[in-house]
């Protein structure tokens, strides 16, 4: 509950108003050959846009969401913190809190750092990375060759821009 309660009131609403997106598209699940059916524990989140889960061997791996990028929420190594990058973080981590996933991968299974690159799906069906862009806190960022869902992710990005959803929001 601390950490709600630290998040900005119109952060809160903004979040809120993205919660109804059946409609949308956000909570179809994948249409894949490589799915599995198989959710694993969330460990811990890092930012908006990578996490750490409890694999199928109970060992911890670090996930890097495909097709977006989150606002940094804090400085290390070249990376700078950048502007809605602590709202980001705490959405995920919000969201995320107490939940399973079941991961979707594309054509690179890893990323240059070691990081399993994947699409994120919850147990109610919700397409997480779509999710997180369709809500304003992350931008659409696909590196060929996983382009898979990047048509997708762009029209959910238009969405919260169009609305002023998130880091779109008037006057931020």
């Amino acid at each position: 509950m601390k950490i709600i309660q630290k998040i900005p009131a119109v952060a809160v609403f903004l979040a809120l108003s993205c919660i109804n997106f059946t409609s949308l598209g956000a909570f179809q699940p994948a249409q894949s050959g490589n799915n599995t059916n198989v959710f694993f524990r969330i460990h811990r989140v890092v930012d908006g846009d990578t996490f750490w889960l409890i694999n199928a061997k109970g060992e911890k791996e670090k996930i890097r969401f495909i097709g977006i990028d989150a606002p940094e929420a804090k400085n290390y190594g070249k990376k700078v913190k950048q502007y809605y990058g602590k709202e980001s973080t705490n959405f995920l981590t919000n969201y995320l809190k107490g939940k399973k996933v079941r991961l979707e991968y594309d054509v690179q299974k890893y990323d240059q750092y070691g990081r399993t690159l994947a699409y994120v799906f919850m147990e109610d069906g919700t397409f997480l990375n779509d999710y997180i862009v369709r809500c304003g806190f992350a931008v659409t960022s696909t590196y060929p060759p996983n382009v898979k869902y990047q048509s997708r992710f762009l029209k959910s990005e238009r969405h919260a821009r169009n609305n002023k959803l998130g880091m779109w929001a008037a006057g931020k």
